[in-house]
């Protein structure tokens, strides 16, 4: 059975867990070899004997996206091993969503920005393909007590539809998805019914339709909402 994408390479960052491990496991199913990246050994080797059972392609490899050296250490790795890099998709991200900007240490804004806005810059100047950046609709409005995780996302909304713009040219489209509160371990549930919240499979259905897209146009932006409040 031939699938939509058949011979290609997609790495995702962050797919240990959540929305990560979701759109790794949709690519996979869609016939792409996905290169399943994030900090945690036990977590991504999780998602890649998932994907296996269903009886995909898939291969777990440890990648800090802070960390220059461990993005350019995963770039060569793809490069050897594959020789191409068809999708690319920034999902890696972490959240501070309990204090007041005034009262965050340095510390947790630099790595709030350093792995959410920085590491998506690593990952993109050592790759190539049709990029997604998973954003979030706190990159469109305001998010008390996330001051750090918003002007984050704000940051990586500017930066995809700037190198959008610089990367068209060279037949590279650039997507960003801005999800609302998704049912993972990093959006606060706090007095929200989870069932109610969007789970991580339907980001990843956005991310199959994005990269299924006719190679003639591209949706730029996606933002996604539930259908009832939670």
């Amino acid at each position: 059975m031939k699938h939509n994408l058949d011979g290609k390479v997609a790495v995702v960052t962050g797919a240990g867990r959540g929305i990560g491990a979701a759109i790794a496991r949709k690519l996979a199913g869609l016939g792409a070899s996905v290169v399943v990246c994030g900090r945690t050994r036990e977590h991504i080797e999780s998602t890649t004997k998932t994907i296996s059972h269903g009886g995909f392609k898939s291969e777990a490899v440890e990648c800090d996206v802070m960390d220059l050296h461990s993005v350019e250490s995963l770039a060569r790795h793809v490069d050897s091993n594959f020789g191409r890099l068809d999708v690319l998709i920034n999902n890696a991200g972490i959240g501070s969503f309990s204090s007041p900007l005034h009262t965050l240490p340095p510390e947790a804004w630099d790595k709030v920005l350093n792995t959410n806005l920085r590491g998506v810059y690593y990952c993109i100047r050592s790759g190539g393909g049709h990029i997604v950046n998973i954003s979030s609709l706190a990159g469109k409005n305001p998010l008390p007590n996330g001051a750090a995780y918003a002007a984050s996302k704000w940051g990586l909304n500017g930066l995809s539809y700037s190198i959008a713009e610089e990367l068209r040219g060279h037949n590279i489209r650039v997507s960003v998805v801005c999800p609302g509160s998704t049912n993972t371990d990093l959006s606060p549930h706090e007095g929200k019914n989870t069932a109610k919240m969007l789970q991580p499979d339907d980001v990843a259905h956005v991310v199959e339709m994005l990269v299924t897209q006719a190679s003639q146009s591209f949706a730029s932006e996606v933002l996604l909402r539930p259908t009832s409040k939670p």
